[in-house]
């Protein structure tokens, strides 16, 4: 056993020497860099989205407010008094 042992592994194979996996470096980064923006998304969507739901409970409230005050507004015009 020369200095080709550090290709070969004992796991997964009872104790038996076999070759490791082989890998493509290429797809191996493109796949860490998906993985990466992948988090990253998620941190931006948590941290400035809102879901469709979210939008539509805070338009309705906005829209709830805005009948209030437009039904507790005073009439300017001096008709009431």
């Amino acid at each position: 056993m020369g200095s080709d042992d550090r290709h070969l592994s004992r796991a997964g194979c009872g104790g038996r020497l076999t070759m490791a996996e082989v890998i493509n470096l290429r797809m191996a980064r493109k796949a860490r860099d998906r993985r990466e923006k992948a988090q990253i998304a998620s941190a931006n969507r948590a941290k400035f989205g809102a879901t469709a739901q979210d939008k539509a409970l805070l338009d309705a409230d906005r829209q709830r407010t805005a009948r209030q005050l437009d039904g507790h507004r005073l009439d300017q015009h001096g008709e009431d008094a």
